[in-house]
Order: structure tokens, then C-alpha cells, then sequence
């Protein structure tokens, strides 16, 4: 219950009674009679849990709001409970009818947050001698708190966060029950530019989110491929076989030793034994597993004990006879596992044998690698991959893609198509395999942890030292153990698909394709911003991928094949006609041809519409730099200047003859069309005139 303070203004808009939460979807729980909803009057905390609905990656500790240590005072709990109230509830009337317009906050997680920078800002107050409650604080020392901030290296990000809590506490003032300073400490400004100027170092001011250094990506990503596409079969047949088993043992013993003879005396059925950690260490038989394949409980494997009188020790002398004529097997429940290279050079199964203990481990690494794949290679935020659902896979305008809830900037969650990859469909496919969860795919895989949440950051660490802990028998990469968090590859990604959409991954799988699908998942500008540490990698890589091209290219023509057209193209010719010479007057063959090719100097730019041979350094009788504003730093063409019809660069490919084909007929369906604007139908000439010209050069009939 509120208290009344002698240093209130006025009453407070809201009643102790009053819930927290309007205007908002509540849970079928809290909707009965009687049902726990927080209330303005809750002095303590405000409980979200079982009221509005958890996103899947948050934990219900975060669900909920503690008015603790310096928010006990109770001016400052009051002056948080009241602010938040406007803040989580910009539609209430009172609010609407005060005035005061916030940034709407539809999370609890905020209101947290909220309450955390009001909690600082009374301890910052208390520890530099300030009056106890800021009914006499100034504009002043609003200011000398984000300096302080500042000055502290908190991140930029944080700093702007109080800026803006700050900025809205003024703006609330004239509402507020108790006093606030009232004036604006930064007026005219946002937070952002108020955190601008007073940041030195301009890079700070940059987006914060670093990308997966190319170390650390490349081993994880082809770790994480390698465990969804080449060991999740051996798996899921050993989760299936196990489950089949333990649905038909039975608890009862009679006719075992019948049973026992029976079993041995088929010479298809092997003693399960554990894997042996050296050569010297003799064979242990797995006695659980044993009971399982014989049709019985695992509890009841005391048959086999030697105090077990009169038979144990009759039935386990059978059982090390096997043994020792060399009936063991390792592989029980999967039979031969996948054949893998080693890193000492051998060749031979992935893993020294799954049992029911190992099998939990290895289904927990499936659930993690397929969520590094999905984090990795779709551009989802950790919110919404965690809220995808059982059968998630669609066609969304005739493409694959994944539906899941937008949870971030919106209350009303909203369902959302991601489009997604061959290599995500299949990890999601094993995700949702290996979950219990009734709804979700990214769950805990044990029974008794289904009322858990599991954390994106959590997963990709174990999943980083479960493959570490078992390179020896798996032959993958060792994976450094770097700092990495789910959006740091939404990060990377964005990254890769804006500087190097055509570039091609070390991972067997094009990036190229990959790209395609994350290109159209809508992401920041400055997430896309390059990244030093995987420029000169990718510029090597797209160097790579250009000479194959330009190999390709020279066969072809050696072939007789046609490679293209136009004038850039004849250049092409006569360069690869000189190297062809060459080649013949030194008596070589096909390597000396390649040294040649990459010693000589072959400018290709390769594009949809046409390719440009154009000398990055020199591009004289460019047609794109005639008359245009050169941004600073730019060196070579400008490929959105580009004249295919023009430009004596320009090199069309018997690959680009079907689009201008397809733009011509377009061109003119829209030209005969009697309903076409005057100026629609101006505009398709141009394009029709300028299609027919790069036609021509290809001597194709119009």
C-alpha cells in the first residue's frame, strides 16, 4: 500500500488496487476469479509470471520486478511505481488526460531496467552527498550524472538509456505525485546526441555488437553442420532403438537363464560393453544395456551379480565367456557408426560407442548444434528463434522459410516468416526431434527439466566444449573458445550478406545461397557495417572465387565456346588468345596456362546484368564516372551508374542474354498496353531502347 509523504504534491493518478497491466492479452490463468494480477498498490514487487505470457529464452526470475535496496525508501518507491505506471500504460486515461506522452515500454524486462536506473541514480545521489530524495536536486546534477557515466566507461548504449530515463522522468513531472526536477536537462536534444557529444572517441559511438571472429565462425559452423548432417542419423537411430527397448522390458526374471541360452545362441547378438578408455583395458560389460536387449529391466541386472545365488555367478560365467571369444560390441544400439578422418591420421567411427548415459549428451549437443546453425545462418534475434514451434518449416511466397513471434518493439507478438536455407531446414528438423518440450523445438531434452528455459548463450558455449572434448574421435576442428552470444552472428551475418553477397564459405556450403534467404530478413543498417577482422579474409576468399571464374571462363573459350559480347569482351578474347599462345610456344600445359592466368592482369567484374572489365585503378571509358560525384574513398566503377548498352567495359555473357530477352518482352506489353500512363510508356522506350542496344551487341534477332 502507498504511503502518504508530506512531500506529495498531489494524489496519485493511480489506486493501490488498480492492476499494473491494461490494455493488454492476459493469460486464461490470470483472467479467474481471484487470480494474482500486480497492482499499483504492490510496494514490494509486481510478479508478470502467469499474467502476460514469457518469451521462451527468458527465465521467470526475469518476469518479475523487485522494489529492493534503495527503492524500499519510500519516496523512491513511489516515484518508480508511479513512473512506470505511465511508462507500461500510455494509453490509461488518467495518463492520456495528464499529458505526459513516454516511449511506450510492452516488456516487464524494461520496467526492470527502469527501475534498475532509479535505484543507481538514488545510490549515485546518496554517495555524492545529495539530498536524500530529489525534490531540491537541479537540472544540473542531472547533467553531472551522465558525465559521471561517461566518465566512468559505462558502454554508450547504457549511457543513453539513462538519458533517456532521465528525459522522461522530466517530461512526467507535472504528473508525478512527488517532486522531480521538471526541465528538460537536455532540451531540443535525444538521447542519442546527447551521448554523442559527450563521448571523445567517435568509434565508440558505433554499433557495440561485435561479429564471430572467422576463427572462432568457420570451425563452429562446419562443427555444428557436421553434427546435423553426418552424426545426427547414428543418433536418432540409437534414441529410436532405446525407446523401443525400454517399452517392451518387462520387470519379471522368471525363465531368465532359458532366455540367457537362448540369446546366445545367436551369433547376430554381441555383449554390449562400455568403451574402452585405453587398448590395455580389458572389456566392461555394460550390464544395464545387456538386461534390454535380453527383454528385461535394467533394475533387475542383479541377475548377473555373483552373490546372486544359486545362478548369478552360473549366468555371469556365461556372459565373460562371450567375452572372451570376442562377442563385444561398443555399438549396441546403433550398430556401425559413420567412418571419420581422425586427427592422428586414422580412419573409424565418430564416437567410441552410445549408450543411454552418452545418448542424453549427444542429444543435448544436436539440440545446440542445430541452434548454432539456426543463430548462425538466418538472421533470427535468440528471442525469436527459442519461440519456434513444432512444425515450423513453410513456403512463404514459394520459398522455405520458418515461422516464429516477433518479440522484440512490439506487444502484441506478432507471427513472423524468416526465410531460411537447405542446411536450417534440416538442423530444425533435428531440433524438433530430439525435443520433449509439447510445443517448442529449443527445450531441455531431459524429462525432468521441461519446466526450464535454456539460454542461446549457454548452448553455444556447451556446444563449443562438447566439441573441443571430443575431437579425438570426431576428426572436427578445434573451435576457440572466444566470446560469442546469439547476436553477434544475427551481427555477422547481416554483415557478410551486405560487403560479400556473392562470396562463397569455407563450409560446403555457398554463402551465395545463404545470403539469398538472409538478404531478405530485414536487419539495422549498421549491423551490416564490415568488420575488420573478416574483410581481408573475405577479400582473399572473393579473389578465389573471381580466378575460378576466370579459369572457367578461359577453358570455355579454348573450348570454342562463346564467353560473351561487346567490347570488354574482345579484350577478354584477345588476353586469353595471348595466353593460349604462350602456352604453345613454351611447349605447357594446363598449369602453365593457370600461372599464366594469374599473372595476368584480367579485370572482371562479375554481375547479373552484365560484367565489367574495367581497371579498378584506372577505369578509363568508364561510363558510370561521366559527370557523377565520386563518394570520397571510392576507388573503381559505380556499379549503380552502369550502361551494359554503353560503356566500352562492358562484357555480356551468354548468361545475362535471357534477362534483357525477358525485359524486352516486358517492355513492350507494358508499351502496347492502351491503359499505360504517357509517362509510364516514355519510361519502357528508354528501357526498350537500351535492352535492344545490349541485344545487339550480341547479335541477337529483336
Amino acid at each position: 500500500m502507498s504511503l502518504t509523504l508530506p512531500q506529495q504534491l498531489r494524489p496519485s493518478l493511480f489506486l493501490d488496487d488498480e492492476p499494473v497491466v491494461q490494455g493488454r492479452s492476459l493469460l486464461p490463468e490470470a483472467r479467474e476469479p481471484g487470480a494474482y494480477v500486480p497492482r499499483f498498490g504492490d510496494t514490494g514487487s509486481w510478479n508478470f509470471n502467469g499474467v502476460l505470457k514469457r518469451p521462451a529464452n527468458i527465465a521467470a526470475s526475469n518476469w518479475k520486478i523487485h522494489f529492493s535496496l534503495e527503492l524500499e525508501d519510500p519516496y523512491w518507491n513511489l516515484l518508480a511505481r508511479e513512473f512506470m505506471m505511465f511508462a507500461f500504460n500510455p494509453r490509461h486515461p488518467q495518463v492520456l488526460k495528464s499529458g505526459v506522452v513516454l516511449e511506450g515500454s510492452g516488456d516487464p524486462r524494461t520496467l526492470a531496467h527502469i527501475a534498475s536506473r532509479i535505484r543507481t541514480a538514488a545510490r549515485w545521489g546518496h554517495e555524492g552527498g545529495l539530498p536524500a530524495h530529489p525534490d531540491t536536486w537541479t537540472v544540473e546534477d542531472m547533467r553531472q550524472r551522465i558525465i559521471d557515466l561517461t566518465a566512468e566507461g559505462t558502454a554508450p548504449g547504457t549511457v543513453r538509456s539513462h538519458v533517456s530515463n532521465l528525459k522522461g522522468l522530466a517530461a512526467a513531472a507535472p504528473a508525478l505525485t512527488l517532486p522531480w526536477p521538471a526541465e528538460d536537462p537536455w532540451p531540443g536534444q535525444s538521447a542519442r546526441s546527447v551521448v554523442r557529444t559527450l563521448v571523445q572517441n567517435r568509434a565508440e559511438n558505433r554499433l557495440s555488437t561485435p561479429c564471430v571472429p572467422p576463427k572462432t565462425w568457420f570451425p563452429l559452423i562446419r562443427a555444428a553442420w557436421a553434427y546435423i548432417h553426418d552424426f545426427a542419423p547414428d543418433v536418432l537411430r540409437a534414441d529410436c532403438r532405446l525407446r523401443e527397448l525400454l517399452a517392451a522390458a518387462t520387470s519379471s526374471t522368471r525363465g531368465i537363464d532359458a532366455r540367457l541360452e537362448e540369446w546366445l545362441a545367436d551369433p547376430q547378438n554381441k555383449i554390449p560393453v562400455h568403451p574402452a578408455a585405453s587398448k590395455d583395458q580389458p572389456p566392461q560389460v555394460h550390464w544395464g544395456l545387456l538386461m534390454l536387449l535380453m527383454g528385461y529391466e535394467v533394475s533387475r541386472r542383479s541377475a548377473f551379480s555373483s552373490t546372486a545365488a544359486p545362478h548369478g555367478p552360473r549366468r555371469r560365467a556365461l556372459i565373460l565367456d562371450a567375452i572372451a571369444a570376442g562377442r563385444t560390441t561398443s555399438h549396441a544400439l546403433t550398430g556401425e557408426l559413420r567412418q571419420v578422418a581422425r586427427p592422428d591420421g586414422s580412419t573409424g567411427p565418430w564416437h567410441p560407442g552410445i549408450c543411454r548415459r552418452s545418448l542424453n549428451d549427444l542429444k543435448t549437443a544436436l539440440r545446440d548444434a542445430a541452434f548454432a546453425l539456426v543463430v548462425g545462418l538466418s538472421m533470427m534475434r535468440d528471442s525469436e528463434i527459442h519461440e519456434i514451434l513444432r512444425e515450423p518449416v513453410v513456403e512463404h511466397y514459394s520459398t522455405p522459410a520458418v515461422s516464429s513471434t516477433k518479440i522484440k518493439g512490439t506487444t502484441h507478438r506478432p507471427a513472423k516468416h524468416w526465410w531460411i536455407s537447405e542446411p536450417v531446414v534440416e538442423a530444425l528438423a533435428v531440433a524438433e526431434a530430439v525435443s520433449l518440450h509439447l510445443e517448442r523445438i529449443f527445450s531441455p531434452v531431459s524429462a525432468d527439466k521441461q519446466d526450464g528455459t535454456i539460454h542461446g548463450a549457454r548452448m553455444l558455449a556447451a556446444f563449443v566444449t562438447f566439441v573441443n572434448a571430443n575431437r579425438a574421435s570426431t576428426g572436427l576442428d578445434e573451435i576457440p573458445t572466444t566470446y560469442i552470444r546469439p547476436h553477434m552472428f544475427r551481427r555477422t551475418m547481416a554483415m557478410l550478406t551486405d560487403q560479400f553477397p556473392g562470396s562463397e564459405i569455407a563450409t560446403g556450403i555457398q554463402l551465395k545461397h545463404i545470403a539469398a534467404r538472409a538478404l531478405a530478413n530485414a536487419t539495422t543498417q549498421s549491423y551490416a557495417a564490415s568488420d575488420a577482422e573478416w574483410a581481408q579474409y573475405l577479400e582473399d576468399a572473393l579473389d578465389n572465387v573471381k580466378f575460378r571464374k576466370i579459369k572457367d571462363l578461359y577453358q570455355r573459350h579454348v573450348d570454342g565456346e562463346e564467353i560473351g559480347f561487346g567490347p570488354g569482351a574482345e579484350r577478354v578474347k584477345d588476353a586469353f588468345d595471348q595466353i593460349t599462345a604462350t602456352v604453345k610456344a613454351r611447349n605447357g600445359d594446363a598449369r602453365t596456362a593457370e600461372a599464366l592466368l594469374r599473372t595476368t592482369r584480367i579485370h572482371i567484374r562479375f554481375g547479373m546484368l552484365n560484367n565489367c572489365t574495367a581497371d579498378h585503378t584506372n577505369p578509363v571509358g568508364a561510363v558510370c564516372l561521366e559527370n557523377a560525384i565520386v563518394p570520397e574513398g571510392h576507388i573503381g566503377p559505380l556499379d549503380e551508374r552502369c550502361r551494359p548498352d554503353r560503356c566500352a567495359n562492358s562484357m555480356i555473357g551468354p548468361e545475362h542474354l535471357p534477362i534483357y530477352d525477358s525485359h524486352q518482352r516486358k517492355q513492350l506489353q507494358i508499351i502496347n498496353s492502351p491503359s499505360t500512363p504517357a509517362c509510364r510508356r516514355d519510361l519502357a522506350e528508354r528501357e526498350l531502347e537500351i535492352t535492344r542496344n545490349v541485344l545487339n551487341l550480341a547479335g541477337q534477332p529483336q
